[in-house]
């Protein structure tokens, strides 16, 4: 299984077929921002024009069917806080976000949630039984400091089992590309002390491993109590592919943003 790429109106954006709610992974393309930002940027904060931004998420409404004009985003600070989103977290476009969460979940049916993404891992998550939603930003802190604990967490709070729980990680940076220092495996060592075999590798210096971020998320979500058939992983390397996506190594951080977006449709 595999995730399916789809180009409507231009937009590029891709799904996952094992989370059978309204979703979708945004691409560069199909927007009107120029420069460092072409073309569809998500990014309020990037120093885009406000009004290609608007007009960008007009555009991924128009595509996906996802109620860009009424969503609750994450205001991302590397940390591991997943927010219970309501109808009083609607945000206005190009306004600011009151509060830090790497992380939402819902359970109301209209509300789209949203999390943002240039190199580090966005997840999705459905309970297609309680009707409960996640979006989860996994950088590589938040990963190490378990935001997907705190995220199943969350959603236990509103009625769902782990056990039907369907995730979907996106194209985030590869373990091809990822390479960091010796902080980073010692925290993969710390979350996973039993079950870290093959997620490091040595790097190209001395001091330097390369990490596969997805894998992490992956083997935790499983500890969680997530099937491990219930969790579609993309194989697709944002650094690799910095001309569809993203990148923020790639660009040195003059970049725009790709976004990944959940909702439970009205009955």
């Amino acid at each position: 299984m595999t995730f399916t790429e789809h180009i409507t109106n231009g937009v590029g954006y891709l799904t996952a077929p094992n989370i059978p709610a309204r979703h979708a992974f945004t691409t560069r393309m199909g927007g009107v921002s120029e420069g460092i930002w072409s073309s569809l940027n998500l990014g309020e904060n990037r120093g885009d024009a406000p009004e290609n931004v608007i007009e960008n998420y007009r555009r991924v409404k128009a595509a996906t069917g996802i109620p860009t004009d009424h969503m609750a985003f994450t205001r991302q600070v590397h940390g591991k806080t997943v927010r219970v989103v309501t109808e009083a977290d609607v945000h206005t476009l190009m306004t600011p976000v009151p509060y830090d969460a790497d992380g939402l979940v819902t359970n109301i049916p209209g509300l789209a949630i949203t999390c943002f993404i240039a190199d580090c891992v966005p997840l999705l998550l459905h309970d297609p039984v309680h009707r409960v939603i996640g979006a989860i930003h996994c950088g590589w802190r938040s990963t190490v400091q378990d935001i997907m604990s705190e995220a199943v967490s969350q959603m236990k709070t509103l009625g769902t089992d782990p056990a039907d729980i369907q995730a979907a990680i996106g194209a985030s940076i590869g373990a091809c590309c990822f390479e960091t220092g010796p902080e980073v495996p010692e925290a993969v060592y710390a979350l996973l002390p039993d079950d870290h075999a093959g997620i490091v590798r040595p790097g190209k210096a001395p001091g330097k491993y390369y990490v596969d971020l997805r894998e992490a998320i992956r083997r935790r979500l499983t500890q969680l109590g997530v099937p491990d058939a219930h969790i579609l992983i993309s194989t697709e390397c944002t650094m690799c592919s910095r001309e569809k996506y993203w990148s923020h190594r790639a660009t040195d951080g003059k970049r725009g943003h790709q976004a990944a977006m959940i909702v439970i449709d009205k009955e």
